[in-house]
């Protein structure tokens, strides 16, 4: 039987990417998404993925959204932490408001969804848990201390995490893009795209949520059973850690 992969914001940007590649390489996927049906709606049409609504910044909304998925599809073998948000501000004008957002879905949801599945990936003895963090969770960046610190603190996660699991069979990486040609990133005026951004990165690119995609499909392959509590920087050479 082919095995179980989760993504969580699975239907659109890198998201969408990680889920489609996923299922070209054989595994069932279910993509998670927190709003907007219209568009989760045509991706399901488009790829054949189901998708399932739920906000990952609440544990209760997990557990149930996980049984769902697993009464329909099976137990979860890969879980892909991706869903994220940004709320950025200067430190001094963050609200308490936009730091909890950002740490609830970032981090806390890390938990909320990783908490439900490990009982059966130890049990079955064998799992697969990404987590995409970012290159500014390894450097920092201005008028982002919530999202550095959250994407940071998945790091942290992972190292501590991957020790649990090793025994069990379990594997638990990170992977922290730089920056990536998402909807996200058009918005950016081309003048300091050109100036400020391509500058900084050395291969002289935006990187492609393809290449993101495919970083996560082998490590959930069993070809990379060795790597665990890995933190694979995907950002064309701007950040090396």
């Amino acid at each position: 039987m082919p095995r179980i992969a989760l993504v969580t914001g699975g239907s659109r940007g890198i998201g969408a990417a990680i889920s489609t590649a996923l299922k070209a390489e054989g595994y069932t996927v279910a993509a998670t998404y927190a709003g907007n049906d219209e568009k989760a709606a045509a991706f399901t049409a488009e790829t054949g993925i189901q998708t399932y609504k739920w906000d990952v910044s609440d544990y209760d909304a997990c557990v149930a959204g996980i049984a769902q998925v697993t009464a329909d599809l099976g137990p979860i073998d890969i879980l892909v932490n991706n869903a994220g948000i940004t709320r950025d501000a200067p430190f001094h004008k963050m609200t308490p408001q936009q730091w909890g957002e950002v740490i609830n879905t970032n981090l806390s949801g890390v938990f909320n969804m990783t908490h439900p599945v490990w009982p059966g990936m130890r049990e079955r003895k064998f799992g697969r848990v990404i987590t995409i963090s970012s290159i500014n969770g390894q450097k920092g960046q201005f008028a982002q201390v919530n999202y550095a610190a959250a994407k940071a603190g998945d790091i942290g996660f992972t190292k501590a995490l991957a020790q649990e699991g090793a025994r069990a069979g379990i594997t638990v990486n990170v992977v922290a893009p730089g920056y990536i040609n998402t909807e996200m990133m058009s918005t950016i005026p081309e003048k300091v795209m050109n100036d400020v951004i391509l500058p900084q990165i050395p291969v002289g690119r935006l990187g492609e949520a393809a290449e993101i995609a495919r970083t996560v499909v082998f490590l959930a392959s069993d070809d990379a059973g060795f790597i665990t509590g890995s933190t694979i920087s995907a950002n064309g050479g701007q950040y090396m850690s």
